[in-house]
């Protein structure tokens, strides 16, 4: 059976790979060989980083926790201390939002753990 070098299939293959290549910089946007590898490293990195993303926002929210915390004195690490001895369930997320958003709320979480922490 010959080999085939101008089919349909082919040929659709080739475009699917340059498509995809759209906006790369030199010959990996439009020369199939350079294409296929730089399409193929940058799907891996897109896999990798849709995971390493949920770190990323999480190291963000401690981050802003951590600064509205010390601001009413008091760390992060004692401030989640004192939500679990308080009983409070919040995640990161939502305690991050009401850090920026909410400074009046954020408060009253944060003296609930002082004296969950103290006493």
């Amino acid at each position: 059976m010959p080999r085939a070098v101008d089919g349909a299939k082919r040929k659709n293959h080739r475009k699917k790979i340059l498509k995809q290549a759209k906006g790369y910089w030199g010959r990996r946007h439009s020369n199939y060989k350079t294409a296929k590898d730089a399409v193929t490293k940058g799907l891996s990195y897109a896999y990798r980083d849709r995971r390493d993303r949920k770190g990323d926002f999480r190291r963000l929210w401690i981050i802003r926790i951590n600064a509205a915390c010390r601001a009413e004195g008091i760390s992060y690490s004692r401030l989640v201390d004192g939500l679990a001895k308080a009983g409070i369930r919040i995640d990161r997320k939502a305690l991050a939002f009401l850090a920026i958003q909410d400074e009046a709320a954020f408060k009253a979480i944060v003296g609930k753990a002082k004296t969950a922490v103290s006493g």
